[in-house]
């Protein structure tokens, strides 16, 4: 899946606004992989427990990251040697041992690497349930699963209008609610939601074995920007409703570095911190970035690194389209990013409702009723799919790929342009199988992308050490660097480690 300098040609970068846009690509498909568990679910529930206050966390989390993603992009197109390869030849220890006379030899980082690598696979199972739950409620498959719906959907909307209630000191309202909310009882128990994952998966296997680079590009274009489109919207319409609108104040506070004021609470600190971890750009997507950057072509187009004026120029032009691409998918997972967690705060956040097992569809489903009504229940539904699936589709794409270079940077498989394509076919077809089945024995979407975001907050400052070594040991220096990005890159990395540090402690004494 690797294009080599040998199959392809060397290609004068563009020059115009308009060339320089043709060739974006790989960026796309990181914000498609993005916008569902981070955007989506996470920053939502961060949202709904820390309010407005957590505003300034999530904007540093999805801006800090991209110095990060660039430099390893400037790292491939200067080698054009892939994440895990680069991330091998780091200083530190290793295991070095031999398989049928093959030396294998995977450094600690690599090692680390292969843990996260478990984690991101239950965080697409938390990713694929969600599907699952999307479209167990608008195509109920089972009569346990249209009862189960129709008692959900009344749940969920009777805790909007109780809160609303509490909020108005409307006794009376307040007491009916209740009673209501009480009548409904225990929930009846429907597979729906793992029948339809079973489903998606088996059709992601489809794809991930004959998709290729222009169809996962379009797929994410497609998906990302419609539902974006739809949040930002709806975002904008709930500033013409009394009850709902976002106050500046509220914003101020948010921007203002300020804290949850219930600081007894460690829930909103957890979720916000693990939320951190994987919104904009996490540990897996500056990893996987360069993959898609390679087959876009980026490397390929500027040729193997000489002496020469030539390279130089082509290094210079090709660096130059990839920091667009990485700009341009940061300031629209950004604003996507935003968009979400304004609506947690100011829908789910006033009305007490938390998002969380097999009820988080239903709830964040309850963001867009105050605009358009019961309705819009299948907007949402609608979106949520597309872009739940574009995560599930394109994060085990990336992932598949760079499961095949472990094993070929450590030795224990050759190193082989057919064997590379083939064996990522072979994990599209495994990956999904595996995902479903960790749903299926854990069945709280929430609760698996939190722990795989816990576990990419660990590697940031991995993935930090790791930029920061290219930048100073491996840098052509005729590329040109500057105090002022240098600057940003220990920003990015004092970041990382801050935010690791208090993970590992948290996991340790807690």
């Amino acid at each position: 899946m690797f294009i080599s300098y040998l199959t392809v040609e060397t290609k004068t970068p563009p020059r115009s606004i308009g060339g320089i846009l043709r060739c974006l690509g790989p960026g796309m498909i990181l914000a498609g992989s993005i916008v569902g568990s981070g955007e989506l679910i996470a920053t939502t529930r961060t949202g709904a427990e820390a309010h407005f206050d957590f505003l300034w966390l999530i904007i540093i989390g999805c801006i800090i990251k991209v110095f990060a993603q660039i430099e390893f992009g400037r790292h491939v197109i200067t080698y054009g040697k892939t994440s895990l390869e680069s991330l091998n030849e780091l200083p530190g220890p290793s295991v070095a041992f031999k398989i049928n006379q093959k030396k294998v030899r995977a450094n600690w980082i690599l090692l680390f690497w292969m843990i996260m690598f478990i984690s991101i696979l239950g965080q697409q199972g938390g990713i694929v349930g969600g599907v699952g739950q999307a479209l167990s409620i608008a195509i109920p498959l089972t009569e346990e699963g249209t009862k189960r719906n129709d008692l959900l959907a009344q749940k969920v909307s009777l805790t909007l209008k109780l809160n609303e209630n509490r909020s108005k000191n409307s006794k009376l309202d307040f007491q009916e609610v209740e009673k209501q909310l009480e009548d409904i009882g225990v929930l009846p128990k429907s597979r729906d939601d793992l029948y339809w994952s079973i489903i998606i998966s088996l059709l992601t296997i489809i794809l991930l074995i004959n998709g290729k680079f222009s169809l996962i590009e379009k797929f994410c274009i497609i998906l990302v920007s419609s539902f974006t489109f739809i949040t930002i919207v709806n975002l904008i319409a709930l500033q013409t409703t009394e009850s709902w609108a976002i106050r500046t104040d509220e914003i101020i506070h948010g921007l203002s570095f300020s804290f949850p004021s219930d600081l007894t609470n460690s829930n909103p600190w957890v979720t916000a911190l693990a939320t951190f971890g994987i919104i904009g750009v996490g540990a897996s997507e500056i990893l996987v970035y360069p993959y898609w950057c390679m087959e876009k072509g980026y490397a390929a187009y500027t040729g193997q690194r000489d002496q020469s004026k030539e390279w130089l120029h082509r290094a210079k032009g090709w660096f130059k389209v990839m920091k667009w691409d990485a700009w341009g998918s940061m300031v629209i997972y950004t604003f996507c990013t935003i968009a979400f967690y304004l609506l947690g705060a100011s829908i789910l956040g006033r009305t007490g409702l938390v998002p969380e097992g097999s009820e988080m569809i239903n709830t964040l489903s309850s963001m867009y009723a105050p605009i358009f009504g019961e309705w819009a229940k299948f907007i949402f539904l609608a979106g949520s799919i597309a872009v739940l699936f574009s995560t599930f589709f394109v994060a085990l794409a990336g992932q598949s790929r760079m499961a095949v270079d472990a094993l070929m940077t450590a030795g224990i498989i050759k190193s082989d342009q057919s064997l590379r394509n083939y064996l990522v076919k072979c994990l599209g077809a495994i990956l999904p199988v595996i995902c479903v089945t960790c749903y299926a024995f854990f069945p709280k979407p929430v609760f698996l992308i939190l722990i795989s975001g816990t576990m990419q907050a660990l590697m940031l400052p991995i993935v930090g050490f790791a930029v920061l070594h290219f930048r100073y040991n491996k840098s052509d220096q005729r590329l040109g660097q500057s105090g002022v990005w240098d600057l940003l890159l220990w920003m990015s990395f004092i970041s990382f480690l801050i935010l690791g540090v208090y993970q590992l402690y948290t996991r340790l004494f807690s």
